[in-house]
């Protein structure tokens, strides 16, 4: 397996286990249901992971091909580190600028056109602010965002890969 796609197995592999932790740990054995952020913020995760699975199984050869799959998945991390650093800002906010309750994100996309529900989910609301669960200390999206930095990071080294490869 070239170094290509094993970065991209390696994205892909992180993409998963991030998914299943927050799926299988987080909500089902912990019991804690996502905020609209946190969903936001494991699309990003699945987009990345969507784009770099492409990568793997279809192995362009082309530099534009590998490029556009690149600039996807990268576009899914960046997405995550946004929504989280969103999140974090929300929940560092003083009580009494946190953002009141909504109704949630089902009832939004019921009701309402979906650009209204991004800026609804955007501006947050109580339970975006709520830290109910920390790992060393770090709320889960803080966690998120470190996890998408690192992400970001691997992207780099594999642009370089690309750009090498190219020639």
């Amino acid at each position: 397996m070239n170094n290509y796609r094993l970065i991209n197995a390696f994205l892909l592999l992180m993409a998963v286990v991030a998914i299943s932790f927050a799926f299988f740990y987080l909500q089902r054995h912990v019991g804690l249901f996502p905020c609209p952020l946190c969903i936001f913020q494991r699309i990003g995760i699945m987009v990345m992971g969507l784009f770099a699975f492409i990568a793997l199984i279809i192995n362009p050869s082309k530099f534009w091909a590998r490029l556009m799959l690149w600039f996807g998945s990268v576009l899914g991390a960046m997405w995550t580190a946004g929504v989280a650093a969103r999140h974090i800002w929300i929940q560092n906010l003083p009580p009494s600028q946190t953002p009141a309750c909504g109704p949630g994100l089902d009832y939004w996309v019921d009701t309402m056109p979906m650009f209204d529900v991004v800026k609804e989910v955007f501006s947050g609301s109580g339970e975006c602010a709520s830290i109910e669960w920390t790992l060393l200390g770090m709320s889960i999206p803080m966690q998120t965002f470190l996890l998408s930095v690192f992400l970001i990071l691997v992207h780099l080294v594999l642009l370089g890969k690309i750009i090498r490869d190219r020639g």
